[in-house]
């Protein structure tokens, strides 16, 4: 979930024009400046991909592109890291959970 409006905590949140993003096939919204990781998690998937040997699940950990552990496929490139990688209009995201479905 993001934050969508200023409080008394908050300063006033200005953002650009919503982009059109796929995520497993799923037409999602995304903000200019968000990571893939931001929109995947603001869209409430935490699981982003399964380990080959023991199928454990791994998402979001170290946030700054150290840990490889939120590999996702963009636009048919395989173990981008989504917390390195901005979103843009258009973009086609698939996470390791669309084999599953």
């Amino acid at each position: 979930m993001r934050i969508m409006k200023a409080d008394r905590a908050l300063p006033e949140i200005r953002r650009g024009a919503p982009v059109r993003i796929s995520v497993d096939g799923n037409s999602a919204e995304a903000y200019p400046g968000e990571t893939v990781a931001t929109a995947l998690m603001a869209m409430g998937i935490r699981q982003f991909r399964k380990t080959r040997d023991k199928g454990e699940p791994r998402g979001v950990y170290c946030g700054m592109g150290v840990c490889y552990e939120c590999l996702v496929t963009v636009d048919g490139v395989e173990n981008v890291r989504a917390c390195q990688t901005c979103v843009r209009d258009g973009m086609e995201i698939l996470t390791g959970q669309v084999a599953e479905q």
